[in-house]
């Protein structure tokens, strides 16, 4: 597996929102079923339930976190190009950057 830091396929895999969506929608499905067998069963049916609530849980907090972690990392490797960038073509950086005040002083004028 690729170790390089600036790549951020290297250690983690691809989580998309959409996945992480759906393993959300199970997780509250599994909740609402618990909550619904609990008003009208016991034992073993509300156990197995939980177990199952419990297990959708744990991958959606795994796929959670594996996000944050592949959001860190980009974040990383968008901050050390821009800081790279900069370096590099300091008076494109600065006229890019009083650009975007001119933007912003203007829209914040307008109210």
């Amino acid at each position: 597996m690729d170790t390089n830091p600036l790549n951020p396929q290297s250690a983690l895999p691809e989580v998309t929102k959409e996945q992480l969506i759906a393993d959300f929608k199970v997780v509250i499905a599994d909740a609402e079923a618990i909550l619904k067998a609990s008003a009208s069963q016991s034992g073993e049916s509300l156990a197995a339930l939980r177990d199952k609530a419990s297990e959708s849980l744990a991958v959606a907090k795994e796929k959670l976190a594996e996000a944050q972690a592949m959001a860190k990392q980009k974040g990383l490797i968008a901050a050390a190009a821009t800081d790279r960038y900069v370096h590099e073509s300091p008076w494109v950086a600065v006229g890019v950057a009083a650009g975007l005040g001119l933007v912003v002083g203007a829209l914040l004028n307008r109210r």
